[in-house]
């Protein structure tokens, strides 16, 4: 067996700019301004800052202190403080999660390796037909040829380690990242008609709240922060003792929470100008990105400028994710397994070339095999994200509370005198408020996946 000496960041940073790269994906771009323009804008928005200053930030918080307290992966970290076997599945879960989650995430981020590819060479109007998108993800060989490209670039980023691959790239591509969604705001928001929408997505309107309002804002908050999938647990393991876990969470909070703003801004006025002030036109999901934007790309002044640094930012976002997810994966192997980097990257690698493919061939030569109705990416995307990842965060919240002691935490949060400003948010949030959340979450992604309401 090989033995293998644990990464670490270099700094703050680092860190920082990791999680905040981890917290910044897909879901920031296409499942923020969605659910904001269908939820009453402003005060979907307001919602969601609430939750994420105490919910999110609770959350961030009892992930990295155990990461960094016990210097282990998940499925090590819950067997430091607990004996419990309910606890150690609780562990395997946060790990299982981003092994399952990475490989469908890579088919998509190979459709944003297509659409760029195409911006960069092609006609803008011919990317923006009703059947573009559907030609290329029912055409087998070309989905999976812009799969592995993808992959291959999460591998080669995974194969250089915490400092030399994470650290680096986060470093380059998050302000990067932040540049490119000024740029397309600023252009989006002076579209005639668009000040409508940022009036509608800027300004609270009490009219518009529901229920819904805040049950949808508590979703996107749990997965745009990366919550309960493993990552922060890891990442806090990687976390030297001098770095403020407070300082560093807030940081995080106030650069995803700023990416969603900009993503809403660069979309839901685009999307009004473009429609003519209807709300309705911003579609859910992969549609929003992949057909209405390039519409609205070939509808602009300088609509190829835009559309090539739309994708890039987007492929920035996805990759920085799906880095974040794959390091989890790999640092469980070389944990349990006490196996290399190398050969736990490896590994990964073909456990995302198997799972992925079923994902990725899900549209076109395997499309008429379903498993409970869904196709493989959608099957596997329900039951990451609307079953195991809320029972994921309950359990971590069971772990800080029953097992490891909140005074443990604090402990860590605290180490060298650093402040802990928000503790009695943090202690009444962990003990009280985020299980209920998290119950609250889990009944109803699993209602909505069932048709029973509408998220």
């Amino acid at each position: 067996m090989d033995n293998h000496k644990r990464g670490s960041f270099t700094g703050k940073l680092g860190f920082v700019l990791s999680a905040a790269g981890a917290s910044v994906g897909l879901g920031n771009i296409w499942r923020f301004p969605y659910l904001s323009a269908k939820y009453g804008g402003g005060i979907f928005l307001l919602i969601y800052i609430i939750l994420a200053l105490t919910f999110g930030y609770t959350m961030i918080i009892a992930e990295t202190a155990i990461g960094r307290s016990t210097g282990q992966s998940p499925v090590g970290a819950f067997r430091v403080y607990s004996d419990s076997k309910a606890m150690h599945a609780g562990g395997w879960l946060n790990a299982i999660i981003p092994i399952l989650i990475c490989p469908y995430y890579s088919v998509i981020g190979g459709w944003v390796c297509k659409y760029f590819f195409e911006f960069v060479r092609s006609d803008v109007r011919g990317i923006a037909t009703d059947t573009f998108f559907t030609d290329f993800i029912t055409d087998g060989g070309e989905a999976m040829l812009w799969f592995v490209v993808f992959m291959a670039m999460v591998l080669i980023i995974i194969y250089l380690g915490v400092q030399n691959g994470i650290e680096l790239v986060s470093r380059i591509m998050m302000p990067v990242l932040v540049v490119l969604a000024v740029i397309i705001c600023a252009y989006s928001v002076t579209r005639p008609g668009a000040l409508e929408g940022v009036k509608y997505f800027l300004i609270p309107q009490v009219k518009n709240f529901s229920w819904m309002t805040v049950v949808s804002a508590m979703g996107q908050m749990f997965y745009s922060l990366s919550i309960a999938m493993g990552i922060l647990i890891t990442f806090g393991s990687y976390t030297k003792k001098d770095i403020s876990i407070e300082k560093s969470t807030t940081q995080v909070e106030i650069f995803d929470t700023a990416i969603a703003m900009l993503a809403g801004l660069m979309i839901i006025p685009a999307v009004f100008s473009f429609s003519g002030g209807d709300p309705k036109a911003l579609k859910a999901g992969p549609s929003l990105m992949f057909v209405t934007m390039p519409k609205i790309f070939a509808d602009m002044g300088f609509g190829k400028v835009i559309g090539i640094l739309f994708f890039l930012l987007v492929l920035f976002a996805a990759l920085t994710s799906a880095i974040a997810l794959m390091e989890a994966a790999v640092s469980t192997f070389t944990d349990e397994l006490h196996w290399s980097r190398s050969k736990a990257t490896t590994l990964m690698g073909l456990v995302m070339l198997a799972l992925g493919s079923l994902s990725c061939l899900g549209y076109g030569p395997l499309a008429d095999v379903r498993i409970i109705g869904m196709q493989f990416l959608d099957f596997f995307d329900f039951l990451t994200n609307s079953v195991m990842m809320p029972v994921s965060a309950l359990a971590i919240c069971l772990y800080v509370s029953r097992h490891m002691g909140i005074d443990r935490i604090e402990d860590e949060v605290t180490v060298g005198g650093a402040p802990f400003r928000r503790r009695k948010v943090f202690r009444f949030m962990i003990r009280f408020l985020c299980p209920v959340f998290v119950v609250i979450i889990l009944l109803s992604s699993i209602a909505n996946a069932l048709g029973w309401i509408s998220i």
